[in-house]
């Protein structure tokens, strides 16, 4: 088993990716601090793994949050070694139409929330003697503009950038911690829902998505739960301050079905 004797934290782990990786930890050996704003949430996802996991309620936009959690994870399990930060929100509009609750939201979990994740996971491993990885979970749109989502699109960007910087200080202090950045294509989870209810068609709006998608489907959770994985692991000694990409050729360049006729 690939995370053998570790310990890990997993944010947003109620739901979506974050279950899913909270979940392929665990089969690999990991114990998992599964830990959410949803605690009823991170509780069912604890039960389905059993006594490998300790669910925890953790607001990510929380410093003093930070403190709590890993003190608890370490409690439990005795070190920490890796965190999966994949805690996210998402809200549509434009430059002109995003409001600045939506912005100050999104900025506040999907960025402030991972710095201040990286920071704790930091420090807990280092004064544990762990060994392992910060995997934050990014977008396409960290890589990439998109119009219509562009509060999103920035708060992305922030965690792309900050993991690369994470990755060098790491890096430089000869810290025994790696830090990699996971962007996802459109994946069907929990988050779609608000704007599957807007459209009033979740099949129509999947199908849609999939059509961008060059390998004709949008991803599940345990695809992305599976790249999340493998970077922890020691399989991916080397790999810190790269993007890990899992987009079905997305970003490869002019797919030949969009450019016909």
């Amino acid at each position: 088993m690939r995370l053998q004797g570790k310990v890990a934290i997993v944010t947003g782990a109620a739901s979506g990716i974050g279950r899913a990786t909270a979940i392929a930890f665990a089969r690999e050996g990991a114990r998992v601090g599964v830990t959410d704003i949803n605690l009823a949430g991170a509780e069912a996802t604890a039960a389905a793994i059993g006594d490998a996991a300790l669910p925890l309620r953790l607001d990510v936009t929380d410093e003093a949050a930070w403190a709590e959690a890993p003190a608890a994870t370490v409690g439990r399990f005795g070190k920490l070694d890796s965190l999966a930060n994949v805690a996210g929100i998402g809200f549509p509009g434009s430059i002109m139409d995003l409001t600045i609750e939506h912005w100050n939201k999104m900025i506040a979990v999907n960025l402030t929330g991972v710095m201040l994740g990286c920071q704790a996971a930091i420090r807990a491993i280092s004064q544990t003697g762990g060994c392992g990885a910060i995997v934050n979970v990014s977008s396409l749109a960290g890589l990439v503009g998109i119009s219509d989502v562009a509060g999103y699109c920035a708060s992305k960007g922030g965690v792309t950038t900050l993991s690369k910087s994470v990755a060098l200080y790491c890096a430089e202090q000869r810290l025994p911690i790696r830090c990699v950045s996971v962007h996802p294509t459109y994946v069907d989870s929990e988050m779609l829902d608000p704007v599957a209810d807007a459209i009033g068609d979740r099949a129509a709006m999947i199908a849609g998505m999939a059509r961008l998608v060059p390998m004709g489907r949008i991803a599940k959770p345990d695809d992305i739960a599976s790249a999340i994985l493998f970077a922890v692991s020691d399989e991916a000694a080397m790999l810190s301050g790269s993007p890990l990409i899992i987009d079905g050729a997305q970003l490869a360049g002019p797919s030949s079905a969009h450019t016909k006729g």
